[in-house]
């Protein structure tokens, strides 16, 4: 069976990369077709082999501005040589044809800024001073993107998602049915190593504006609670310039896994404030015995359960946070227990239940 995998770009480490990888090692020898490739950005990938077409001449930051483009890219490869695709993929790379084999798509959640987070990218698009000029041509422009994205959409042969809150998603958006096969997650990796507890909080995550990093800091400068910020990004200067003067705000580099496995193993507990269709930052924190504190929006209800691993907020504002802070100082967990909950999202179980649906939708 010749095999070929689609994803949107290869330019940064995120969950998305993290899932691409686990199916590369499924499928060493496929192809990787995707709009953008930068090995500096992501060196993850060094043995695969990645095919780029003329989008890969743009500049990486000009990534924002492609969205139509990489619609049109996808939509015109030809992968009519291939038995079986494997799209992974949360914007355009559903787009492309497999006329002579079969496509199952790996979809994160649908475009998020055509459709789900519409809202939120007008009013912050993240292209500062351009932000006004932006605002302006995607909304004249969003009705003929998002009737091409919904057209891209009823491509795959078959759907397939991280949560139950994106195949809600994929539901209400395409009108596609879904089968959930939650991304991989190195929990032996992060496996709890028996370490005591210290009084801070730690949060882990690429820092740009709709992680919402700023909540979990602000939280914490309310109830006066230690926070670990581990991480980097675009919003960096701006957060740190947010903790200004707060004794309880510490920030860290990226780190290997080791080291940050054991800031989670000695973290009191794991705040993850942003709107996400899956995280697998905080089931990592989870496996290292780090309890989570969760927005209940989004797919940290697939792995939270209030009072066993963690909390679940209702609002994601800094109010709403501060409120679950205090409500779970007040409990008391288990570390081992904790790991123990996140064993249903390792590496093996994300390989036998998509090689499942692959074996259901080619037969």
């Amino acid at each position: 069976m010749k095999v070929a995998l689609v994803c949107d770009w290869l330019t940064n480490v995120g969950g998305a990369e993290k899932v691409l990888l686990r199916i590369h090692q499924m499928y060493p020898d496929a192809p990787i077709y995707t709009s953008q490739y930068d090995p500096k950005g992501i060196d993850w990938f060094r043995d695969a082999d990645v095919r780029t077409g003329k989008l890969q001449k743009y500049p990486v930051k000009l990534r924002k501005f492609l969205g139509p483009l990489r619609q049109r890219y996808f939509n015109k490869l030809n992968l009519s040589e291939y038995d079986l695709v494997i799209s992974v993929t949360g914007a355009e790379a559903k787009s492309v044809n497999v006329p002579n084999g079969k496509h199952i798509c790996y979809c994160h959640v649908p475009t998020q800024y055509y459709w789900g987070m519409y809202d939120a990218y007008v009013k912050n698009p993240g292209f500062g001073i351009l932000n006004p000029i932006v605002r302006l041509f995607f909304r004249m422009f969003v009705g003929p993107l998002r009737r091409a994205d919904l057209k891209a959409a009823q491509k795959p042969d078959q759907f397939v998602t991280i949560s139950d809150y994106s195949r809600e998603q994929i539901m209400k958006y395409y009108g596609r049915e879904a089968i959930v096969v939650h991304p991989p997650v190195e929990i032996e990796d992060f496996k709890y190593n028996g370490a005591e507890k210290k009084e801070y909080y730690a949060i882990t995550s690429r820092q740009v504006n709709w992680k919402r990093v700023d909540l979990a800091i602000k939280a914490c400068m309310m109830t006066q609670r230690y926070l670990y910020v581990i991480g980097e990004g675009p919003e960096n200067k701006r957060l740190k310039k947010l903790a200004a003067g707060s004794k309880h705000i510490k920030f860290l580099k990226l780190m290997n896994k080791e080291k940050l496995a054991g800031y989670l193993a000695e973290a009191k507990g794991y705040i993850f404030p942003s709107l996400e269709p899956f995280g697998i930052a905080p089931v990592e924190a989870l496996a290292a015995g780090c309890p989570v504190i969760a927005y209940a929006v989004g797919g940290a209800r697939d792995y939270v359960t209030s009072g066993k691993n963690g909390v679940l907020f209702e609002k994601q504002n800094a109010t709403s946070i501060a409120e679950a802070i205090l409500a779970f100082d007040k409990m008391k967990f288990d570390p081992e227990k904790v790991s123990k909950s996140a064993e249903a999202f390792g590496l093996e179980r994300f390989d036998k239940e998509l090689r499942k649906v692959i074996n259901e939708t080619i037969k």
